[in-house]
């Protein structure tokens, strides 16, 4: 092995590293007491207090319910994004009607103005339409994005017309050539697009403190918030709870990772 090749493995097996170890960190302070968090040296072992830990974020918040509530609304945004944003996407990629350009352009426009200036207008609007404190209003804002759009238009411009034309012939109309012949095509674009709306709306804490009010109602990001009390907070706890929040997110990275890779390998070994 040359010496270039043995500083690339050196260079990228300290990226892996650095990647990891906040995982691992996280795991092993959730199997330890708060007072190994801020032990010198850091403690980097496995303790025998996961079950401890465990049994006290079950005791201080409704654990089960909060995850049964992020995943609904995870799993529905998710849904929502993926049928809107490819069907609107594949509509501008391959069909053409007066103002799609201009049409386009604002909606990429839309891309250039930061999430928090429209949190008070969209926040109105929710009042408005009495959705405060409802899952309506988590989910219905996020059933499409203008990235989601943009993604997909530009993966379904590969596309081929000859083969719309001839799914046309066939006696495809215009919506069986996206559910028939764009879909399939699509995969690699959708379980990218799966994961990173997934994860976003997994992890989102601003909108769903400002919009939810019933605590029954909580995703998961506020219910580990009601882990730490105004004064003190037991990090052990927090870890453990942050590391259950975790694991459901890793299960479906590495279960829609997988459609990701086999659909960029079809496409590989098709062309």
């Amino acid at each position: 092995m040359t010496a270039k090749k043995i500083f690339v493995h050196t260079f990228l097996l300290i990226g892996v590293i650095l990647s990891i170890f906040p995982f691992y960190w996280l795991v092993v302070m959730s199997t330890n007491e708060t007072s190994a968090i801020f032990a010198f040296p850091p403690k980097l072992t496995f303790g025998n207090y996961l079950v401890t830990n465990y049994n006290h974020v079950m005791d201080n918040i409704n654990f089960i319910r909060a995850l049964t509530n992020t995943l609904f609304i995870a799993v529905l945004s998710t849904f929502l994004q993926l049928f809107f944003n490819s069907l609107t996407g594949f509509t501008f990629s391959k069909f053409k009607f007066p103002g799609s350009k201009v049409l386009f352009y604002l909606m990429i426009a839309t891309m250039m103005i930061p999430a928090q200036m429209l949190l008070v207008p969209q926040f109105i609007i929710i009042k408005e339409f009495g959705w405060l404190g409802s899952y309506k209003a988590l989910i219905v804002p996020s059933m499409a994005s203008a990235f989601g759009i943009f993604w997909i238009r530009q993966y379904a411009l590969a596309i081929h017309d000859d083969l719309l034309e001839a799914a046309r012939i066939d006696g495809c109309n215009k919506f069986g050539l996206y559910w028939r012949i764009a879909l399939p095509i699509l995969r690699p674009a959708l379980a990218f697009l799966a994961i990173t709306t997934f994860m976003g709306v997994w992890e989102d804490y601003l909108w769903p403190l400002i919009v939810l009010t019933d605590t029954s109602k909580f995703t998961l990001m506020l219910a580990l918030q009601q882990l730490k009390s105004v004064h003190t907070a037991d990090y052990s706890m927090v870890m453990t709870g942050t590391l259950m929040a975790t694991l459901p997110l890793i299960v479906f990275f590495l279960v829609v990772s997988r459609q990701f890779i086999a659909g960029i390998m079809e496409g590989a070994v098709k062309s």
